[in-house]
């Protein structure tokens, strides 16, 4: 048995610990790029701070999702007043765009040189600058990963820019800042995480320590999302969804993910959907088809075993069956109000397109059993069919 696990340098958990990042900070330079959402506002109780530490501030706002052109824009923000270090404060698009600032700030050349599948994958050779990076949702567990994923206009995918010297110097988080999430964006980012849980559980590339970081996600998740979509204000479920979005983060940064991830790679350049909701409608699909594929090519495989266990991790049935899981995901969608893709605007005649593309994602690779495109399509096409 051999495997790695790598993670952000130091990792902060816990209610209000945003506090601490103005001190943290003063070790880190006299200039700092504030990466944030569309409204800065929300990030200023922080700058306000971090200047009583005499830290210059200069912002980068994200008016929209993460695009290699908005981080070669940050990037250049970043470099005109000699930025030190960069802190990330938003979602998962923030944080992601933080990564790629922070890498461009150190190493040389186009930012597209390094990316995965439409670039050359040039691998990064500096020690991206110092990152801090605080999550305002839970889904993406982006505060934890050593990738960056970033829309490519030109060719209508998503990918990612991937590298160890990606991982954030410092990660806090602090399930406060999530507290104002609306029930639509409390669903997307928590089933996101529910994903990420689950297809790092049963990828290719799983190992014992991302399983038992898996195991606890699951449940933590299963328990606790429903609750936080119905009672924002409920702060102990606002804390378990944060705990499953990081746990998210490590076990795939370490183990990959699936057929969902791979497909929402390239349906995020195609559609105008927030990623999570891509994620959370295909999720039941890929968990049934991946089940079935193994049952008909591999019936002897371990991971048959793994998709029984997520039902008894979510049902808390020891008896469930993997079908149990797959229909308990199914329920917590419809209530949880996920729309058809076909809502977000996906066409029949762009599935050709679409499956292409995902068979040649990286996430793919971890996926627990090569699909085939016929059964990609038939994933398609039920995630495409009107929801109830």
């Amino acid at each position: 048995m051999r495997f790695e696990f790598a993670t952000a340098t130091r990792i902060i958990f816990g209610p209000g610990t945003v506090s601490e990042v103005p001190s943290i900070s003063a070790g880190m330079g006299k200039r700092a790029c504030i990466v944030t959402g569309r409204s800065v506002e929300r990030a200023q109780f922080l700058i306000e701070q971090l200047q009583k530490q005499n830290i210059e501030c200069t912002t980068f706002a994200m008016p929209n999702e993460p695009t290699t052109t908005l981080a070669k824009e940050g990037a250049e923000a970043a470099r005109k007043v000699q930025s030190e270090f960069v802190i990330s404060i938003g979602g998962g698009s923030v944080l992601d765009t933080g990564k790629a600032i922070a890498a461009m700030l150190t190493n040389k050349g186009k930012l597209e040189e390094y990316l995965e599948v439409v670039g050359h994958g040039k691998p990064l050779i500096n020690n991206a600058a110092p990152h801090i990076t605080i999550p305002t949702t839970a889904g993406t567990g982006a505060e934890v990963t050593r990738n960056s994923v970033l829309g490519v206009p030109e060719h209508k995918v998503k990918v990612s820019i991937r590298s160890p010297l990606l991982l954030p110097t410092l990660a806090v988080v602090d399930s406060i800042l999530t507290h104002s999430m609306t029930p639509f964006v409390t669903a997307f980012t928590g089933l996101d995480a529910l994903t990420q849980l689950i297809e790092a559980f049963v990828s290719k590339k799983s190992n014992p320590l991302t399983n038992s970081i898996c195991r606890e996600g699951i449940t933590t998740a299963g328990r606790s999302l429903q609750r936080a979509y119905e009672n924002g204000s409920d702060a102990n479920a606002r804390e378990n969804m944060s705990l499953a979005s990081l746990f998210g983060g490590l076990a795939l940064a370490n183990a990959g993910l699936g057929a969902v991830h791979g497909f929402a790679g390239p349906l995020g350049g195609m559609i105008s959907s927030p990623h999570g909701a891509i994620c959370a409608r295909l999720l039941p699909f890929v968990m049934e088809t991946n089940v079935r594929a193994l049952l008909g090519r591999e019936s002897g495989s371990a991971v048959l075993s793994r998709y029984d266990e997520v039902a008894q991790l979510l049902t808390g049935q020891t008896t469930a069956r993997a079908s149990d899981g797959v229909k308990w995901v199914q329920d917590l969608c419809a209530t949880l109000k996920v729309p058809s893709l076909t809502e977000f605007g996906l066409a029949e005649r762009e599935f050709p397109a679409v499956i292409v593309k995902a068979q040649k994602s990286s996430s793919m690779k971890g996926n627990p059993i090569k699909l085939t495109d016929d059964e990609l399509l038939a994933i398609l096409r039920d995630a495409c069919s009107q929801t109830e």
